[in-house]
């Protein structure tokens, strides 16, 4: 079986030698092609599947590069094993020539099979040789003139992080909860020794004005002393009220010996 065709690559010859010399380009180009790994400097080794008419069959063998005429040509060949389906070789010539700014790619191919793909008739094999030589070809031009971020082959993509977790409205059992303190009881309001002071002020004025009666009238000394008690008293109480939230607070301390000294604070007069 014998084939021929050209291929026009809008490419520079040099650019096109190179692709034409690269296992990676290579391998890309070759229809089914597995593997492809250079085993010496001009053979490589290959592991390509194919299928012929109702036949599939993963072929292992080795591609060899020779009569190199760099850049205008060499010939490629390659023979696998088939196993069960057979064998298969083939070759191409392939020559470069300048074509203004591209480069003209003319091939002369061969190819040979044997065992049970031989026995699909040659008109079956023709069509699948054309068809894979054809598509090799048309490969390496389109790889040859992609741009450079093209022409390479897409990494593998790097595995997406995780999402991170949703915050949950409810705390981890490590994670430290911080904690909480109940609200402030509002403050009570105690007796307000303002309003007691201006009372006190006002029963003093009263008996000063009654001039020295009252200190002879027990009752209203008594009532007098009581007041003022009742006035340290508040007094004591709110200043101790509004020092609750410090570290120290003066304090009035009222015992039984005070009130019995406030008691009998009366003049000569009253004890005759």
């Amino acid at each position: 079986m014998e084939m021929t065709g050209e291929q026009r690559i809008e490419a520079p010859r040099a650019k096109v030698w190179a692709a034409l010399n690269d296992p990676d380009v290579l391998k890309r180009c070759i229809p089914g092609c597995q593997s492809l790994e250079k085993d010496a400097e001009d053979r490589l080794r290959a592991v390509v599947a194919i299928k012929i008419g109702p036949i599939s069959a993963r072929f292992n063998g080795e591609v060899t590069l020779s009569d190199l005429d760099p850049p205008n040509g060499y010939r490629i060949s390659g023979e696998g094993q088939g196993g069960a389906a057979g064998v298969a070789k083939g070759g191409a010539s392939v020559r470069l020539r300048d074509d203004g700014d591209a480069t003209v790619l003319s091939y002369e191919a061969s190819a040979q099979v044997g065992g049970k793909i031989a026995q699909l008739g040659g008109a079956i094999i023709d069509a699948t040789a054309k068809q894979m030589a054809g598509a090799f070809f048309k490969r390496l031009a389109e790889i040859v003139t992609a741009p450079a971020a093209e022409a390479q082959p897409a990494p593998a993509a790097a595995p997406r992080p995780a999402a991170a977790p949703a915050p949950s409205a409810v705390a981890s059992p490590a994670a430290p909860v911080a904690a909480t303190r109940p609200p402030a009881a509002p403050a009570r309001s105690g007796p307000h020794w303002a309003s007691l002071a201006i009372l006190a002020a006002g029963l003093v004025g009263f008996l000063i004005g009654r001039g020295g009666d009252w200190r002879g009238d027990t009752a209203w000394s008594g009532l007098a002393i009581g007041l003022v008690v009742v006035l340290v008293a508040a007094a004591a109480h709110e200043f101790g009220r509004r020092a609750a939230g410090s570290v120290s607070a003066p304090v009035i301390v009222l015992d039984a010996a005070t009130l019995a000294r406030l008691a009998q604070a009366q003049p000569e007069s009253d004890k005759s």
